[in-house]
């Protein structure tokens, strides 16, 4: 196995439950929102309110080098730069991104170019996504489509032993 789909398939952090991970998802990634109270730094118990993730997420992505937080003794100080990390991150993974796609995009932001290089590689590869997206509906919708009929067929052939 690649060394890529090795990082991919360690063990995530644990899903929020349905309405919070719905509520996180459809929230949308911050990226462009500034902080309410203008903060410069952050708490964990910040940036898990906000993105509504769990510490152990954030403590994860930490170890993944996504995000990097300063240390005032054993407590994690996260930056305005790891917050808007993060939205890229949560965003990122709402839409399905793998961690390694994650960590390519977002390490263009260091390059220097005014973001000239992430912007055209983040707008290929949702692109390249969007394509891949439109392909699994596809093939989902032919799915229900095929078992209708599958169904269809063996009510007529026995119409009385399958009224439901």
């Amino acid at each position: 196995m690649p060394a890529q789909d090795q990082v991919d398939k360690r063990a995530a952090p644990a899903p929020l439950a349905d309405n919070q991970a719905s509520t996180a998802r459809h929230s949308g990634a911050h990226l462009d929102r500034p902080d309410s109270l203008s903060r410069e730094k952050f708490s964990i118990s910040d940036l898990t309110a906000e993105f509504g993730c769990t510490a152990r997420a954030l403590r994860f992505y930490e170890d993944e080098g996504l995000v990097a937080p300063a240390r005032m003794g054993l407590t994690r100080v996260y930056s305005k730069r790891d917050r808007a990390r993060l939205a890229w991150i949560m965003r990122a993974k709402n839409v399905g991104f793998s961690l390694t796609e994650i960590r390519e995009m977002i390490d263009l932001y260091d390059l220097d170019d005014g973001r000239l290089k992430q912007r055209q590689v983040t707008i290929e590869r949702c692109r390249r996504h969007i394509m891949k997206l439109k392909n699994q509906r596809a093939d989902i919708d032919s799915s229900i489509s095929d078992l209708t009929g599958f169904i269809q067929q063996i009510e007529q052939v026995f119409p009385n032993e399958t009224a439901s």
